[in-house]
């Protein structure tokens, strides 16, 4: 195929799978039924936090927890924190039996969220003994991450664990600090606005678009697990690790939706629950934000690895298995659109007959532009309906540009891959300062 030949179709292939794609999104959000509500008692709830210099928010997170969910077991793992993570976390265990503190030393520590986390598995197996492991239900919270009230009721019903074919819940995930005036308090009225909109846009991505996502994939039976408000069922951790070796891939940038990926494989049915969530802080910090996103796009180049194995899984059924592929391949796509771009502009300048193609380019980019302006409506009619109907358009066309990062970090991490950088990256909390500690292992 020569080269002008592919600049003029791979554009198209590329939007044409991005607005089926869309389409299908905002057709499953529109088309959502509220999900019924179970029993919790009819569980047993441990909560996993992952910790690491998480001296900040980790008290309020644990007691927060045990408050709203009394009931519950939470388990703190401290990945060898150079703050005072493990203690704040001793001293309200000494007054919770409910409350567990794992401890982790390097240097087997600090080596991913994945290997934390199946050191709480290992706990909670000492832990319990001889109890009815298909009634125990783990739940993976960022540890500043905040549960609602309802969310145990939600997850068990029957769109949840009430169905005993169901491995794993995902809820939805919000943005707690988004009507905060000011999130850089030490910055100007510009920083702050611009950090606002940063916040806004990252809750107006979940809230929206990741959700309609997520219920497209409950069609397509591929719903991905996330790192916070995820919920699974023990004993399908244990036949995981029975499989695997463990539940949690130690390698893994993105641990949690590589186990939802296992959990399918061997057969777990995994859903998303939409009408509950768990709220967690938005990066401010564009810094911050661009490493949080490196290390997921990084994640899922790795997930193509798993491409053969789902292809020829007797538990994906065919849309699931284009949804999980397009997913896998998302960043390279974008890497090879951003290096497509490059070459275009370069034969623009060489042959200027190619700029008489402009009135195209303009076509694509404003059919790429609306999919995005019209989440912004959909999101202030449900999540901030005070909001004028303008600042909802607004928000729509700033979601366009928003999404531009995502050839940023796709590079980013393509480029740690070629370099050999596999190491997890933790994100500083907002309540951190500069001088905190590591934030960052490389391999």
């Amino acid at each position: 195929m020569s080269l002008p030949l592919l600049l003029s179709v791979f554009p198209f292939l590329l939007l044409g799978c991005f607005l089926l794609y869309w389409a299908g999104a905002r057709h499953a959000y529109a088309r959502r039924k509220p999900a019924e509500i179970g029993e919790p008692a009819a569980y047993d709830w441990h909560f996993f936090v992952p910790c690491r210099d998480e001296e900040a928010v980790i008290a309020t997170t644990v007691a927060r927890l045990r408050a709203d969910f009394t009931g519950s077991h939470v388990w703190v793992i401290d990945d060898a924190s150079d703050d005072l993570t493990g203690t704040v976390v001793a001293a309200l265990a000494e007054r919770d039996p409910r409350i567990h503190l794992v401890s982790r030393h390097r240097p087997d520590a600090r080596i991913g969220k994945g290997a934390a986390l199946n050191s709480a598995y290992d706990a909670l197996d000492r832990h319990l003994g001889t109890a009815d492991r298909t009634r125990v239900i783990v739940c993976v919270v960022d540890a500043d991450g905040r549960l609602a009230p309802d969310a145990l009721a939600y997850v068990s019903g029957p769109d949840g664990f009430g169905d005993p074919e169901t491995g794993g819940v995902q809820i939805g995930v919000r943005m707690r600090n988004v009507d905060d005036e000011r999130p850089l308090p030490d910055r100007g009225r510009l920083a702050n606005a611009y950090a606002r909109l940063l916040v806004r846009m990252q809750d107006a991505e979940f809230a929206v678009s990741n959700a309609g996502m997520q219920l497209l994939r409950r069609r397509t039976g591929s719903v991905g697990l996330g790192g916070n408000g995820q919920f699974t069922r023990l004993s399908a951790l244990d036949r995981i690790a029975a499989a695997e070796r463990r539940p949690w891939q130690r390698d893994a940038l993105l641990e949690d939706y590589e186990l939802g990926l296992h959990m399918r494989l061997a057969g777990y049915r995994i859903t998303h629950v939409a009408d509950t969530w768990v709220s967690q802080e938005a990066l401010p910090y564009t810094r911050r934000f661009l490493t949080q996103r490196t290390r997921w796009a990084q994640g899922n180049i790795q997930c193509v690895r798993y491409a053969g194995r789902i292809v020829g899984s007797r538990h994906y059924k065919a849309s699931g298995v284009l949804e999980a592929l397009y997913t896998f391949f998302q960043p390279i796509a974008h890497l090879t659109a951003l290096v497509l771009t490059v070459v275009m502009l370069v034969a623009a300048g060489r042959d200027l007959d190619l700029l008489a193609a402009w009135p195209l380019a303009l076509a694509l980019a404003l059919v790429s532009v609306v999919p995005f302006v019209l989440w912004g409506p959909v999101y202030r009619r449900e999540f901030a309906p005070d909001r004028s109907r303008l600042t909802g358009l607004l928000w729509g066309f700033a979601l366009w540009l928003y999404a531009y990062h995502l050839f940023v970090v796709s590079a980013r991490g393509f480029v740690r891959l070629l370099r050999g950088r596999t190491g997890w990256a933790k994100t500083r909390r907002n309540a951190e300062t500069a001088g905190v500690g590591p934030v960052a292992t490389e391999s």
